[in-house]
């Protein structure tokens, strides 16, 4: 256990720091491959955990230290034994001593252990009391940073709460079944013979009762099914792809929605793109499993086509651009706090950057769909508007899903939240 603790306060000193969640884990499992995939399990909750919660667990050490601890490390130790003694089911007596026992490997200093045990049962004895008082601070309440918060009220003044506890929810497992290969009434007798239980949602997507391992599900391995958010998967039928079509999608990794594409509508010209060599890889992987064969895979920047486009026009596009992933966070919880106010701005110059370089590449009376996983309306609706104001031969189609409504998606219990904007080109 004290491994396990030590490897999650380095993981989440890394993230602190401004490193990516995901990339650090990573390279711990590639650095400590002893680990069992017990704990690799038990660091990955502690992690996500932690960072899920951090704004509350921060805003208490605050009150239970007289100064910040000097060593991060220990605040970060202290953090996790904070999550572990509110959010987890072992006992509290086994936490400290944990966390005690880990603080010793962080530090020499013998005073530190002392420390480590007084504030922790501190917490232990005041807990009601601490919880209470921290709620007047939003930061402690919504664990999100203040501008965050803040920027949803003021977009979402009806919403903003709910978008921000959705964020702290465990997601919910979806799954995508290939009903090009079988039923989704089929599959989902397959889940149930497994003692998998699913409740069908719209179209191909499921949602588990209970998260499993991918390994777990009848005919993963074969392509009936991929594990891919029912926000995601509205992307794919809203592009409204025919048979013969030239496609385009432009910003593809890790491929979902390419591949979800390419399971809908047989004998399509289909390229997928993405300026990251490492993750056209993760591409072919997946593209390999569903079994499709029928596509070009190209290395390319969406906001320079030169580099890589050969003149000939689509009939479709996606641009699933890059974003903030504001409305993924309940996913990526070390989101919310490696973003900066200012990032909003780089990103929607991105984003029109490649709205802009896209939109010659496609026929007239053809459509482009317009994604992102954000909820700020900066990356959103007002980019939406601003491509109509600038580009006159662009009409917006309605969504046809009454859950989209006006484009915005937000976070529920369901889904992501995403943002989907169809234009056609007149």
């Amino acid at each position: 256990m004290i491994e396990v603790q030590l490897l999650a306060v380095q993981t989440i000193g890394e993230v602190l720091a401004g490193a990516n969640l995901n990339e650090v884990l990573r390279n711990i499992w590639q650095s400590n491959p002893r680990l069992t995939p017990q704990q690799r399990g038990a660091i990955q909750d502690i992690a996500y955990g932690t960072l899920r919660h951090y704004g509350q667990l921060d805003a208490i050490l605050l009150k239970l230290l007289n100064k910040p601890a000097q060593d991060k490390s220990l605040h970060y130790l202290l953090a996790i034994a904070l999550y572990q003694l509110c959010y987890s089911k072992a006992p509290a007596h086994a936490i400290v001593d944990h966390a005690v026992s880990s603080s010793r490997k962080i530090t020499r200093n013998p005073a530190v252990t002392g420390l480590i045990n007084a504030v922790l049962r501190n917490f232990i004895r005041q807990r009601t009391s601490l919880l209470d008082q921290i709620r007047m601070n939003e930061v402690a309440r919504y664990s999100y940073p203040q501008w965050w918060i803040d920027k949803l009220r003021q977009q979402y003044p009806q919403d903003y709460q709910t978008i921000l506890l959705a964020g702290n929810e465990h997601p919910a497992m979806i799954v995508r079944v290939n009903s090009s290969r079988i039923p989704v009434s089929h599959y989902q007798d397959m889940l149930e013979t497994q003692g998998i239980h699913s409740e069908w949602l719209w179209d191909n997507a499921l949602q588990l009762a209970k998260p499993v391992a991918v390994e777990k599900l009848p005919g993963f391995t074969e392509g009936l099914v991929t594990v891919q958010d029912a926000g995601a998967q509205f992307a794919a039928p809203l592009l409204d792809v025919k048979t013969g079509m030239r496609v385009l999608d432009a910003c593809a990794a890790p491929g979902g929605k390419s591949t979800h594409l390419a399971e809908l509508t047989e004998n399509i010209e289909l390229t997928v793109l993405d300026k990251h060599q490492d993750r056209l890889a993760r591409l072919t992987e997946n593209f390999s499993r569903l079994k499709i064969t029928d596509y070009q895979l190209t290395c390319g920047d969406a906001t320079d086509p030169a580099q890589w486009w050969d003149g000939r026009l689509y009939d479709r596009i996606l641009a699933d651009v890059p974003c903030s992933a504001s409305g993924v966070v309940n996913r990526h919880p070390d989101i919310k706090w490696l973003r900066r106010p200012g990032d909003i701005a780089s990103f929607a110059q991105v984003q029109t950057t490649i709205l802009n370089a896209l939109w010659p590449l496609l026929q007239r009376g053809g459509n482009l769909l317009y994604v992102t996983c954000s909820v700020f309306s900066e990356e959103n609706n007002q980019i939406a508007e601003k491509f109509l104001s600038t580009h006159q031969d662009a009409s917006r189609l309605p969504c046809v899903y009454q859950e989209i409504g006006d484009g915005q998606l937000l976070p529920g219990s369901h889904h992501d939240g995403f943002f989907y904007a169809l234009f056609r080109k007149n």
